[in-house]
């Protein structure tokens, strides 16, 4: 597989992006909900940090560049949110219900990976792609090994925020709502839709429709991750 040219990248870097997740870590209260997804997102990007620096990657480069357009992303939709502006419509459910008393630690995390995920990797790598001058198939070994990471930590994710036995009987709505989500399926369109996009480039009137109704489909799963608990 043809590597991508050895160019600039983008203008934040791995430490600058951990810097600011760890700053958001330590202002934001526990239970809020970006600072729930945030933690989880840290994890993510310092187990990518690791490999790169392990050689894990065969294109150290286009890893470096893929994590930290990927990281922008989100970092974009943080700014927006404290700055009093819109952030995209996937992040706009975890923004609005961050507060939530009845909304679990557990749907908070897994709605921000929906929103990054489902919305903001397809992007990033057509970011990536106009950054370093290559192709999407050029990026697919780093796409599928961060992809991997992601699926390793969602198991540790769910082990750790997942709710007592007692709280999770089968007809508790968190139950079917976790059930209705699959990380592995999120990655795969994905994938699909950063072809799709990078196919439509010299078309911004389609990529623009394509890249709106993508974040307002996952907003919509969003919200329904996100849906609080009955009182009891």
């Amino acid at each position: 597989m043809a590597h991508c040219e050895q160019v600039p990248t983008a203008a934040l870097t791995v430490d600058t992006v951990l810097s600011r997740m760890r700053a958001l870590d330590t202002a934001l209260p526990a239970r809020d909900g970006i600072a729930v997804f945030n933690r989880v997102y840290l994890a993510v990007t310092e187990a990518v940090d690791r490999h790169i620096d392990g050689g894990r990657f065969a294109d150290a480069s286009a890893a470096t560049a893929l994590d930290v357009r990927f990281a922008e992303r989100y970092l974009a939709a943080v700014d927006a949110a404290e700055e009093d502006r819109r952030p995209p419509a996937c992040w706009r459910p975890l923004f609005q219900f961050r507060r939530h008393p009845g909304v679990r630690p557990l749907q908070f995390a897994l709605a921000g990976i929906n929103a990054h995920i489902g919305h903001d990797l397809a992007l990033a790598v057509v970011d990536t792609c106009r950054t370093l001058g290559c192709e999407p198939v050029d990026l697919e070994d780093e796409f599928d090994r961060v992809g991997d990471l992601l699926v390793s930590l969602e198991e540790r994710i769910r082990d750790e925020l997942m709710p007592g036995p007692d709280l999770l009987q089968i007809a508790d709505p968190l139950t079917h709502l976790l059930g209705s989500w699959s990380l592995e399926r999120a990655r795969e369109a994905t994938w699909a839709a950063a072809r799709a996009l990078w196919a439509l480039r010299r078309l911004p009137d389609v990529a623009g429709e394509l890249t709106e109704r993508l974040d307002a489909a996952v907003g919509f799963a969003g919200r329904m991750l996100l849906t609080p608990s009955l009182p009891d």
